[in-house]
């Protein structure tokens, strides 16, 4: 495919700076000027980690969301089971790992939803991969210690009606259902 003159990038960055870094993200601000030539700041969020996500599905049809206290939106959110791949492992073992860890639930069969999903890319780099897990066994939940968790079993239809009417408000979540919804 040839080149689109949209494929330019229209940004001038004349330094960068790490103005925050933790075992999570890493926080950039970098002087630019902008495409119509304003000068100013940019600042970058980037994810040490890729974004994963699992809806599991079982043989009627329900799925699992997960319950949990969101301290950056001060409010309590319903997930699919979500979580994080480090770069020494494949989204698939992270995939696997999150969805034990969260609901304690193991699956035969794997299949990417979407992968690459850019999660908020005015302000970050972030980018998820989201499975549909089947051949569920059910075994124990062992969430991380900051998770204080909620499990709920329901039909994979009501899950959809929760991401189409707004109660369920997390992106990967609203993503995969309603992507789910369009199969």
């Amino acid at each position: 495919m040839k080149p689109h003159e949209y494929d330019k990038n229209p940004w001038t960055t004349h330094s960068t700076k790490v103005v925050y870094d933790n075992p999570w993200i890493q926080v950039t601000e970098s002087d630019v000027t902008n495409p119509n030539g304003g000068e100013g700041i940019y600042g970058v969020v980037h994810f040490k980690n890729r974004a994963i996500g699992v809806v599991p599905i079982d043989e009627e049809n329900h799925t699992w969301l997960v319950g949990q206290y969101r301290y950056t939106l001060d409010t309590y959110e319903w997930e699919i089971p979500e979580g994080g791949c480090p770069e020494n492992e494949s989204p698939l073992e992270a995939a696997k790992r999150e969805l034990l860890e969260e609901t304690g639930l193991i699956a035969d069969h794997y299949e990417t939803l979407l992968d690459g999903i850019a999660l908020s890319n005015s302000v970050s780099d972030e980018r998820s991969t989201i499975f549909v897990a089947t051949g569920l066994q059910q075994g124990p939940a062992n969430p991380e210690e900051t998770e204080d968790l909620r499990i709920r079993r329901l039909p994979l239809t009501e899950a959809i009606q929760m991401a189409k009417s707004g109660a369920i408000t997390d992106s990967m979540s609203v993503i995969a259902l309603l992507r789910l919804a369009c199969s």
